[in-house]
């Protein structure tokens, strides 16, 4: 059952990263030059208010010093490149391992 929620999970993250990527490529190509788009500029593109929600929420909640090196530095990275490294986590979390017959 788990197995199976990683998996819709690991799909879902992946198709993200191709939009993500496809968006980037698209402007890059318009732009004539290379143009990535952090995490943080397209989420607060999409829905500011969310950002803004989850910052008041991690630094409140949890551990302030969570927000400012970590999240922020994830936030820094190319959109596509952390939605392909959460797919890549959670098909390796969902993966089934073929059980190999000895003879």
């Amino acid at each position: 059952m788990f197995r199976l929620i990683f998996r819709i999970l690991a799909l879902f993250a992946l198709a993200v990263a191709v939009v993500m990527a496809v968006i980037d490529a698209t402007r890059s190509i318009a732009a004539s030059a290379l143009i990535i788009t952090p995490l943080g500029e397209s989420w607060y593109s999409v829905s500011p208010d969310t950002l803004n929600l989850s910052q008041a929420l991690i630094q409140r909640y949890t551990f302030p010093v969570i927000w400012d090196p970590a999240i922020i530095y994830i936030l820094t990275l190319p959109g596509w490149l952390v939605f392909a490294v959460l797919a890549l986590l959670f098909h390796a979390i969902g993966y089934r391992r073929k059980r190999h017959a000895f003879s």
